[in-house]
C-alpha cells in the first residue's frame, strides 16, 4: 500500500527523501498489518510531508490508530556540543522554520483529516499529552537535547511489538541525532537497524 501512496502524491518538501519515506512508511505498515496496539505519534513535523504520507496510510489501512504530531512550528533551538559538525554550518537557530497554519493549510490542500496538534518544544509537552500507548514513533528531532526529550516522553508509551524510526542518524551534519539514540538504545539493551539514514529500533 505505502508504494501505492508514494507513487501517487507528491512530496511537498525537500526535508525528506524518498528512500527515508519508503522506510518510516513501509515500518509502520508491519506494524498495523501485525496489529500491534497504540497510537502513532510524529516529534518534528515541519511543513507535514511526512504526516501527510501517514495519515494517508492510516487511512488507506483503515486504521484506528489516532495520530499525533509535536512541533514548536518555531524552527531549530540552538545547538548542543552534541550537535557540532562542521558539516552542519547551515543548520541555525531558528532555521527550517514553518507555521501551524501552514501545516493546517497543507492537510486540507490534500483534503486529509487533522492529526491531533501540540504545538510546543518538546520538553515543553506534558506526560498526559502523549497518548497512553503507541506503536510507531517518528522522530525528526534533529539535535541531541531534542532526541532526549522525545524519547523520554514516549520510552514508557511503547508498546510490545512497536516501533522507533529516528531520522537524520546517519546524517555527519547532525551528530546529535544518533548521540542521543545511541546512548539510549545502548542503556537499554535495544538494537538499532541502520537504514537509509534512519535508525530503526523494535520495542520486545
Amino acid at each position: 500500500m505505502y508504494k501505492q501512496l508514494l507513487a501517487q502524491y507528491p512530496i511537498i518538501s525537500d526535508q525528506i527523501e524518498a528512500s527515508e519515506l519508503e522506510v518510516i512508511l513501509s515500518s509502520l505498515e508491519k506494524i498495523i498489518d501485525a496489529n500491534i496496539p497504540g497510537d502513532v505519534v510524529e516529534f518534528g513535523c515541519y511543513t507535514g510531508t511526512t504526516s501527510l504520507f501517514i495519515q494517508r496510510l492510516l487511512l488507506s489501512k483503515n486504521s484506528d490508530k489516532k495520530f499525533y504530531v509535536y512541533d514548536s512550528f518555531d524552527g531549530l533551538p540552538e545547538k548542543t556540543k552534541e550537535d557540532q559538525s562542521p558539516l552542519g554550518v547551515d543548520f541555525k537557530r531558528g532555521e527550517l522554520r514553518s507555521t501551524k497554519a501552514e501545516f493546517i493549510q497543507n492537510f486540507r490542500k490534500a483534503n486529509l483529516p487533522l492529526p491531533i496538534i501540540k504545538k510546543a518544544w518538546f520538553h515543553q509537552v506534558e506526560p498526559h499529552e502523549v497518548p497512553e500507548h503507541i506503536s510507531f514513533a517518528f522522530l525528526d528531532g534533529d539535535y541531541y537535547k531534542s532526541i532526549r526529550a522525545s524519547l523520554s516522553l514516549i520510552e514508557n508509551h511503547m508498546a510490545s511489538g512497536s516501533m522507533i524510526a529516528v531520522d537524520d542518524y546517519s546524517n555527519p551534519k547532525l551528530p546529535g541525532a544518533s548521540v542521543a539514540i545511541d546512548a539510549w538504545s545502548l542503556s537499554r539493551n535495544l538494537r538499532i537497524i541502520s537504514q537509509d539514514s534512519l535508525a530503526l529500533i523494535s520495542i520486545p
